[in-house]
């Protein structure tokens, strides 16, 4: 992947991740909430906040000391 393709496929998982905070909160206000949903959803928050420190990592350069 070139760099713009990089930096677009971190600006959708940084909005797939803010989405996924969004339902875990209203799961978590819900009157009986589903525990096993919330940590389902919770896992795949830092499955894809993992990506993206990977992906931005991409983005630096080496450098050689």
């Amino acid at each position: 992947m070139d760099e713009a393709e990089i930096t677009r496929r971190i600006e959708y998982l940084r909005v797939a991740h803010r989405d996924m905070d969004d339902a875990i909160t209203a799961l978590g206000g819900s009157a009986a909430p589903d525990q096993l949903q919330i940590a389902r959803l919770k896992r795949n928050k830092l499955r894809l906040r993992d990506e993206i420190a990977l992906l931005e990592d991409q983005l630096i350069p080496d450098i050689i000391a």
